[in-house]
C-alpha cells in the first residue's frame, strides 16, 4: 500500500492511494462505514495491524476516493514526534569525495555514524527551501532512502530488523556545509528550518520486494548529480536499525535516513552549491519522485 498525508478543502488528512492518481481519505471513508481509524498517519502506524486490516476493507468497499489532482500533498508526518533520526557516511564512493575534497587520506567509518534533524526541518512535496546567505553561503543536498518505524522496539537483533519496518519514503537531507564544518559536527548544518524536504508517500514494506535494489537518483535542474542503488550502503539497513536501537527505544513514527551516495556539491571541483531559483528533484525507483524549488529568503 502507499500512503500520503495531504490537505483537502483546507483541513489536513491522510489517506491510501486506489490507483496512480486518486486516494482514498481514509478518515472520512471510515466515519461512513461506522468504523474508527486514527486522525492522522502518525496515529495509523502506531495503531498497527488491526488498523491495516480496517485500511484493507475499506479499499475493497469504498468509492470516497479523490483524485490528486484535488489535494495537495504534505510531508507524510508532517511534524514527526521526535527528531529525524539520519545516517551519515553511509555509501563508499560518498565518504571517498569527501575525503578527496579535503585532500585527505579516505578513512571508513567503523560504525554508523548518527545525527538528527528537528522536527522543524520537515516539509513535503513542492515545498520551497529559502537560501539565506546570512546564516549559509554553501547549501548542498542529499537524496536518501527513509525508514518509517512501524513496531516499537530497543536491542532490536538484525536479523529482526525487518518486522520493525512499516515502510520506506524519501527525504532530501539539505545541509549548510560551511556550518557544518564551523561548529564542528553535524547537528548545526543539518538542522536548519525547512531542511528535511520528505515524501511524497510512504510505501508499506510489504511492497518492496527486495530494498537493496532500490535506485536513488537527484538532479539539479535536470542535470544528474546523484545515482546509486541501496544495496551499495556499507551499513545495510538492518544493521543501521540493530546499532540505533541499542540501549534507545525506537517508536512507530520515528523516521531513519539512511545515507545519502557520492555526487553531492560541495565534493564536485569546483563546488557547486544550491541557489535561489533551482530546482532539486529526488527519485527512488518503486517509490515516488520528489520536488524541492530552493528560492530567496526573504525577511518578514
Amino acid at each position: 500500500m502507499r500512503f500520503a498525508s495531504f490537505v483537502h478543502d483546507e483541513k489536513i488528512g491522510y489517506g491510501v492511494f486506489v490507483t496512480e492518481d486518486r486516494i482514498l481519505d481514509l478518515p472520512a471513508a471510515a466515519r461512513k462505514a461506522g468504523l474508527s481509524l486514527p486522525a492522522d498517519l502518525s496515529g495509523l502506524i502506531a495503531a498497527g495491524a488491526p488498523a491495516l486490516a480496517v485500511v484493507r476493507d475499506l479499499l475493497a468497499q469504498s468509492s470516497l476516493s479523490l483524485p490528486l489532482s484535488a489535494v495537495r500533498l504534505t510531508a507524510p508526518i508532517p511534524r514527526p514526534g521526535k527528531n529525524v533520526f539520519c545516517v551519515g557516511r553511509n555509501y563508499l564512493d560518498h565518504v571517498a569525495e569527501g575525503y578527496r575534497a579535503r585532500g585527505t587520506e579516505t578513512k571508513l567509518p567503523e560504525a554508523p555514524q548518527f545525527f538528527t534533524k528537528p522536527p522543524t526541518a520537515v516539509i513535503g512535496p513542492g515545498e520551497p527551501f529559502a537560501v539565506d546567505p546570512s546564516v549559509s553561503a554553501k547549501i548542498d543536498y542529499e537524496v536518501e532512502l527513509a525508514l518509517i518505524i512501524g513496531k516499537a522496539g530497543r536491542d532490536i537483533p538484525a536479523d529482526r530488523a525487518w518486522n520493525h519496518v512499516f515502510g520506506f519514503t524519501i527525504l532530501n537531507d539539505i545541509t549548510a556545509r560551511d556550518l557544518q564544518r564551523r561548529h564542528d559536527q553535524w547537528f548545526k548544518g543539518k538542522g536548519l528550518d525547512r531542511s528535511c524536504p520528505m515524501g511524497p508517500f510512504v510505501v508499506t514494506r510489504d511492497e518492496i520486494a527486495d530494498p537493496s535494489a532500490l535506485e536513488l537518483s537527484l538532479t539539479v535542474n535536470g542535470e544528474p548529480r546523484q545515482r546509486a542503488l541501496v544495496g551499495q550502503m556499507i551499513f545495510p539497513i538492518p544493521t543501521i536499525i540493530a546499532s540505533l536501537s541499542a540501549g534507545l527505544t525506537l517508536e512507530p513514527g520515528d523516521i531513519i535516513a539512511t545515507g545519502t551516495p557520492s555526487g553531492v556539491g560541495y565534493a564536485m571541483d569546483p563546488p557547486r552549491y544550491l541557489k535561489a531559483g533551482d530546482e532539486v528533484v529526488c527519485e527512488i525507483s518503486d517509490i515516488g519522485r520528489l520536488v524541492t524549488p530552493i528560492i530567496a529568503y526573504e525577511r518578514p
